[in-house]
């Protein structure tokens, strides 16, 4: 079976083969070969790291394998949630979900670096899925944590503004479940002080 494209970043192409999806770490040509072969082949072990400690957390495509810059995963049959989050009737209790996962992650210091409904896919079976760990990495700091609710909010408000205040309030009553909860909206809104007088 012939791959087929189905997305291509600045990071990576990604790809659809014989139901599984390939995601290759494209090559930098302003970087040294040697050193941009080091890079790629570092954050592809490492996203599969952070995989495979999130797959027993959180529901996240399982790995088949581990190339040198390449991984190999899981295709997830599902709706993309930011072309469809808008339509679902639950759209309240499916983005609350998504504020619980999130609280499992952080407490477990895994800060996903592009958290926005473009890296969530509702599943068949209704189970929501967060994908792409590319810009993922441990970390202990409420700080780190904060950013990844900035994100969420941000693109709340750019892709799903009709909806975005309940969204965001229904996410945070998913995200209550965080054992740091109070420290990280009170980062939160540190955070976004910052971002406004940036501007």
């Amino acid at each position: 079976m012939k791959s087929e494209i189905i997305q291509q970043g600045a990071e990576a192409i990604i790809k659809l083969k014989d139901n599984k999806i390939i995601k290759d770490r494209i090559a930098k040509g302003y970087r040294l070969p040697i050193l941009d072969k080091k890079l790629r082949k570092q954050r592809t072990k490492r996203e599969a790291k952070i995989l495979e400690k999130a797959s027993v957390l959180i529901p996240v495509p399982k790995i088949k394998e581990v190339e040198k810059n390449k991984l190999q995963l899981e295709y997830i049959k599902g709706k993309k949630l930011s072309d469809h989050l808008d339509k679902l009737s639950n759209k309240n209790k499916i983005i609350q979900q998504a504020g619980e996962q999130t609280s499992i992650l952080h407490d477990n210091n895994i800060i996903h670096g592009d958290l926005t409904t473009s890296n969530m896919i509702l599943a068949n079976n209704n189970k929501l899925y967060f994908i792409d760990f590319g810009l993922s990495f441990i970390s202990t700091r409420i700080e780190d944590k904060a950013c990844d609710l900035h994100l969420i909010k941000q693109a709340l408000e750019a892709k799903h503004y009709q909806f975005y205040e309940n969204l965001f309030k229904a996410f945070l009553k998913g995200y209550k479940k965080s054992e740091n909860y109070k420290k990280t909206i009170k980062q939160l809104e540190k955070v976004e002080k910052r971002g406004r007088y940036k501007h």
